[in-house]
Protein backbone atom coordinates (compact mmCIF):
# COMPACT_ATOMS: atom_id res chain seq x y z
CA UNK A 1 0.00 0.00 0.00
CA UNK A 2 1.31 3.07 -1.13
CA UNK A 3 1.73 6.61 0.62
CA UNK A 4 -0.58 8.47 -2.07
CA UNK A 5 -3.39 5.25 -0.97
CA UNK A 6 -3.26 6.33 2.41
CA UNK A 7 -3.51 9.66 2.50
CA UNK A 8 -6.62 10.13 0.14
CA UNK A 9 -8.08 7.44 2.64
CA UNK A 10 -7.12 9.86 5.56
CA UNK A 11 -8.68 12.28 3.72
CA UNK A 12 -11.75 10.62 3.50
CA UNK A 13 -11.79 10.10 7.15
CA UNK A 14 -11.57 14.09 7.97
CA UNK A 15 -10.27 16.99 5.71
CA UNK A 16 -9.01 17.60 2.69
CA UNK A 17 -5.52 17.93 2.78
CA UNK A 18 -3.45 20.29 0.69
CA UNK A 19 -0.57 19.19 -1.89
CA UNK A 20 1.69 21.06 0.20
CA UNK A 21 0.32 19.40 3.52
CA UNK A 22 0.43 16.07 1.86
CA UNK A 23 4.21 16.80 0.91
CA UNK A 24 4.95 18.06 4.34
CA UNK A 25 3.10 14.73 6.11
CA UNK A 26 4.94 12.30 3.78
CA UNK A 27 8.12 13.63 4.73
CA UNK A 28 7.65 13.01 8.42
CA UNK A 29 4.69 9.47 7.89
CA UNK A 30 6.58 6.41 8.07
CA UNK A 31 4.67 3.46 6.26
CA UNK A 32 5.10 0.11 8.21
CA UNK A 33 4.21 -3.63 7.81
CA UNK A 34 2.85 -4.58 10.96
CA UNK A 35 2.34 -8.73 12.26
CA UNK A 36 -0.35 -10.13 14.03
CA UNK A 37 0.16 -9.74 18.43
CA UNK A 38 2.44 -7.13 17.41
CA UNK A 39 2.36 -4.38 20.49
CA UNK A 40 2.98 -1.26 19.04
CA UNK A 41 2.46 0.70 22.48
CA UNK A 42 3.14 -0.84 26.18
CA UNK A 43 1.26 -0.33 29.35
CA UNK A 44 4.45 1.94 31.41
CA UNK A 45 5.40 3.34 28.11
CA UNK A 46 5.18 7.28 26.97
CA UNK A 47 3.24 6.73 23.85
CA UNK A 48 4.19 9.69 21.29
CA UNK A 49 2.56 7.61 18.37
CA UNK A 50 -0.36 7.70 16.81
CA UNK A 51 -1.04 5.17 14.16
CA UNK A 52 -3.49 5.01 11.15
CA UNK A 53 -4.69 1.79 10.12
CA UNK A 54 -4.31 1.45 6.79
CA UNK A 55 -5.00 -2.70 6.82
CA UNK A 56 -5.75 -4.49 9.38
CA UNK A 57 -7.26 -4.23 12.63
CA UNK A 58 -6.00 -3.66 16.10
CA UNK A 59 -7.53 -3.36 19.53
CA UNK A 60 -6.39 -0.80 23.06
CA UNK A 61 -6.68 -3.22 25.83
CA UNK A 62 -5.73 -3.01 29.33
CA UNK A 63 -5.01 -5.84 32.56
CA UNK A 64 -6.99 -5.73 35.00
CA UNK A 65 -6.21 -8.00 38.17
CA UNK A 66 -4.57 -10.44 35.58
CA UNK A 67 -7.62 -10.32 33.09
CA UNK A 68 -6.90 -8.62 29.82
CA UNK A 69 -9.63 -6.41 28.77
CA UNK A 70 -10.65 -4.74 25.88
CA UNK A 71 -10.70 -1.01 25.30
CA UNK A 72 -11.89 -0.24 21.98
CA UNK A 73 -10.96 -1.56 18.13
CA UNK A 74 -9.42 -0.18 15.48
CA UNK A 75 -9.71 -1.31 11.55
CA UNK A 76 -9.06 -0.10 8.00
CA UNK A 77 -8.95 3.81 8.27
CA UNK A 78 -9.14 4.40 11.92
CA UNK A 79 -6.39 6.31 14.02
CA UNK A 80 -5.37 4.18 17.46
CA UNK A 81 -3.02 5.09 19.92
CA UNK A 82 -2.84 5.10 23.92
CA UNK A 83 -5.12 8.38 23.71
CA UNK A 84 -4.37 9.68 27.62
CA UNK A 85 -0.71 9.13 27.13
CA UNK A 86 -0.26 10.65 23.64
CA UNK A 87 -2.54 13.57 24.87
CA UNK A 88 -1.04 13.98 28.25
CA UNK A 89 2.54 12.81 28.24
CA UNK A 90 2.15 10.22 30.59
CA UNK A 91 2.82 6.39 31.10
CA UNK A 92 0.19 4.43 28.87
CA UNK A 93 -2.33 2.40 31.12
CA UNK A 94 -2.89 0.25 27.45
CA UNK A 95 -1.53 -1.66 25.29
CA UNK A 96 -2.07 -1.33 21.75
CA UNK A 97 -1.60 -4.89 19.75
CA UNK A 98 -1.98 -5.70 15.63
CA UNK A 99 -5.12 -8.46 15.60
CA UNK A 100 -4.47 -8.96 11.96
CA UNK A 101 -1.52 -8.37 9.95
CA UNK A 102 -1.73 -4.84 7.97
CA UNK A 103 -0.14 -1.67 6.95
CA UNK A 104 -0.37 1.34 9.24
CA UNK A 105 1.00 4.68 9.08
CA UNK A 106 2.68 5.85 11.77
CA UNK A 107 3.44 9.71 13.25
CA UNK A 108 4.74 11.12 16.11
CA UNK A 109 3.42 13.41 18.44
CA UNK A 110 6.11 15.83 17.57
CA UNK A 111 5.22 15.62 13.75
CA UNK A 112 1.72 15.83 14.81
CA UNK A 113 2.39 19.16 16.87
CA UNK A 114 4.41 20.57 13.81
CA UNK A 115 1.85 19.27 10.60
CA UNK A 116 -0.89 21.43 12.84
CA UNK A 117 0.87 24.46 13.65
CA UNK A 118 2.14 25.07 9.72
CA UNK A 119 -1.34 23.79 7.77
CA UNK A 120 -4.79 24.33 9.50
CA UNK A 121 -6.13 21.21 7.35
CA UNK A 122 -4.53 19.14 9.12
CA UNK A 123 -5.43 20.89 12.49
CA UNK A 124 -9.01 20.42 11.10
CA UNK A 125 -7.91 16.40 10.65
CA UNK A 126 -6.84 16.30 13.88
CA UNK A 127 -9.66 18.00 15.64
CA UNK A 128 -12.19 15.80 13.47
CA UNK A 129 -10.20 12.85 14.59
CA UNK A 130 -10.28 13.84 18.31
CA UNK A 131 -13.95 14.53 17.93
CA UNK A 132 -14.43 11.00 16.47
CA UNK A 133 -12.78 9.35 18.95
CA UNK A 134 -14.91 11.50 22.33
CA UNK A 135 -18.03 10.39 20.45
CA UNK A 136 -17.33 6.88 19.85
CA UNK A 137 -16.36 6.55 23.72
CA UNK A 138 -19.38 8.35 24.97
CA UNK A 139 -21.36 6.33 22.84
CA UNK A 140 -19.53 3.31 24.67
CA UNK A 141 -19.93 4.50 28.19
CA UNK A 142 -23.93 5.16 27.51
CA UNK A 143 -23.91 1.19 25.99
CA UNK A 144 -22.69 0.05 29.08
CA UNK A 145 -24.61 1.58 31.77
CA UNK A 146 -27.97 1.14 29.53
CA UNK A 147 -27.83 -1.57 27.02
CA UNK A 148 -28.12 -5.35 27.78
CA UNK A 149 -25.43 -7.98 26.72
CA UNK A 150 -27.85 -8.99 23.61
CA UNK A 151 -28.38 -5.27 22.86
CA UNK A 152 -24.60 -4.57 23.12
CA UNK A 153 -23.31 -7.30 20.65
CA UNK A 154 -26.32 -6.46 17.82
CA UNK A 155 -25.14 -2.50 18.12
CA UNK A 156 -21.65 -3.88 17.55
CA UNK A 157 -22.56 -6.21 14.88
CA UNK A 158 -24.37 -2.78 13.21
CA UNK A 159 -21.16 -1.13 13.32
CA UNK A 160 -19.24 -3.83 12.19
CA UNK A 161 -20.42 -6.67 10.93
CA UNK A 162 -17.63 -8.35 10.21
CA UNK A 163 -16.05 -8.51 13.87
CA UNK A 164 -16.56 -11.97 14.62
CA UNK A 165 -14.61 -12.70 11.49
CA UNK A 166 -11.52 -10.80 12.28
CA UNK A 167 -11.07 -10.56 15.71
CA UNK A 168 -10.91 -13.35 18.56
CA UNK A 169 -14.60 -13.97 20.10
CA UNK A 170 -12.68 -14.00 23.93
CA UNK A 171 -11.68 -10.20 22.77
CA UNK A 172 -15.43 -9.39 21.72
CA UNK A 173 -16.49 -10.85 25.36
CA UNK A 174 -13.96 -8.43 27.36
CA UNK A 175 -14.81 -5.27 24.82
CA UNK A 176 -18.66 -6.03 25.52
CA UNK A 177 -17.97 -6.04 29.41
CA UNK A 178 -19.64 -10.11 29.14
CA UNK A 179 -18.34 -13.31 29.62
CA UNK A 180 -17.16 -15.67 26.44
CA UNK A 181 -20.07 -18.20 27.37
CA UNK A 182 -22.69 -15.07 27.67
CA UNK A 183 -21.73 -14.10 24.61
CA UNK A 184 -21.52 -17.62 22.54
CA UNK A 185 -25.85 -17.83 24.27
CA UNK A 186 -26.39 -14.72 22.25
CA UNK A 187 -24.40 -15.83 19.39
CA UNK A 188 -26.34 -19.24 19.19
CA UNK A 189 -29.92 -17.35 19.51
CA UNK A 190 -28.95 -15.92 16.14
CA UNK A 191 -28.03 -18.85 14.66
Amino acid sequence: MDFEKIIHAISQTGSELSENCIAAFSQVAKIRQVSKDEILIREGQLSNKVFFIAQGSARVYYLKDGKDITDWFAFENDFISSINSFYLETPSEHFVEVLEPGVVLELTKEHVKSLSSQFPEFNELEKKLVTKTMLRLHQRIISIQFETAQQKYLNLLQVRPDIALRVPLTHIASYLGITLETLSRIRNKRI
